[in-house]
């Protein structure tokens, strides 16, 4: 009885070690890579903000070197010459260099919903059809902003061209024109809609793009993404997927501690101050959507962009293949 004993604890002890060091030599596969990422300041950086400051700390999984460009012409370029591994950059931008690199592009994850807000001094505007015979403000000419403005006023049974009168100006004038007062009504991104209420205090954010969109839309507005070439997944998938693990985990960091978020976004230029940027995360709606999910909804926005420009989304709707992991 002892004999069979010490045998089945011996056989224990050998399954025991195997299984240990399966487990070690499977721990021991990855190796960290080195990879290069960029983004750009405002709502699609941020959510990159704690894995800059984990990476520069030495408790990143990857070897990650930052690039944060204040647009995405910065980045474009230098991404498609595989210079960037992976960037975050607006979804139609996505598309467009999907179209650009002949389909190479994947995009990984949206990392933001809508980003734009009306702002306004005045509080009788409650509705889209508040709107009608007002002067609205707005940056992006020819871009996503006007492309989303006039698709939300055209299904609420308003003419962009005739019911209201949309002035569209530079960011900086924007902001300038909503500071001074002279301008009493505006369609505003982030961080510019939040530095904007913290100097002019009789403005308030009456309507968010967000809801409105979902009003008349079956899908829900997703604006910012983080995107790789094909071929680099296709060497480093393993490394894609630890950025991807490491990514969310910075994102869902942002939404839940905004104190330290924004400290970090200051420190990595990705906001102008701590202070602005503490007020606008809460209003950056931050997300981290992949899969079927991300598909669905980034192929309804960049469809309502492709028939008002074709522009917008680089010519063409990008195929299936734009979405990693969305069969």
């Amino acid at each position: 009885m002892k004999k069979l004993l010490s045998l089945s604890m011996a056989v224990l002890l050998v399954v025991a070690l195997v299984l240990t060091s399966g487990c070690a030599k499977k721990e021991e596969q990855y190796k960290a890579a080195d990879i290069s990422v960029a983004c750009m300041t405002g709502p699609t950086g941020v959510g990159m903000a704690k894995l800059m400051a984990d990476s520069d700390a030495k408790l990143t999984a990857n070897n990650y070197t930052f690039t944060v460009a204040g647009d995405a012409t910065g980045i474009n370029e230098k991404f498609v010459k595989g210079e960037i591994n992976i960037a975050s950059v607006p979804t139609n931008v996505a598309a467009t260099l999907y179209n650009k690199t002949n389909g190479k592009v994947r995009i990984l994850a949206v990392n933001t919903y809508g980003v734009l807000s009306i702002l306004a001094k005045d509080s009788g505007i409650d509705s889209i059809d508040d709107l009608k015979g007002k002067t609205v403000y707005s940056t992006g000419k020819g871009q996503n902003p006007e492309f989303i403005l006039k698709y939300i006023l055209e299904k609420n049974g308003i003419n962009p061209e005739t019911d209201l009168t949309i002035n569209y100006v530079s960011s900086t004038d924007l902001v300038a024109k909503l500071v001074s007062g002279e301008a009493d009504i505006a369609l505003a991104p982030e961080p510019a809609a939040t530095t904007v209420l913290v100097k002019n205090k009789e403005l308030n954010r009456v309507l968010s793009i967000n809801d409105e969109w979902s009003k008349v839309s079956d899908t829900t507005l997703m604006m910012g993404c983080v995107i790789a070439l094909d071929s680099y997944i296709a060497e480093n998938e393993a490394a894609v997927e630890k950025f991807l693990e490491e990514y969310k985990a910075s994102l869902e960091f942002a939404k839940t501690d905004v104190d330290n978020a924004a400290k970090h976004c200051a420190t990595y230029k990705i906001t102008a101050s701590e202070d602005i940027a503490k007020k606008a995360i809460p209003t950056c709606n931050l997300c981290y959507v992949t899969g079927k999910e991300m598909k669905t909804n980034v192929n309804g926005y960049l469809n309502v962009l492709f028939t008002a420009d074709k522009k917008a989304v680089g010519g063409a709707m990008p195929a299936d293949d734009f979405y990693y992991k969305a069969k």
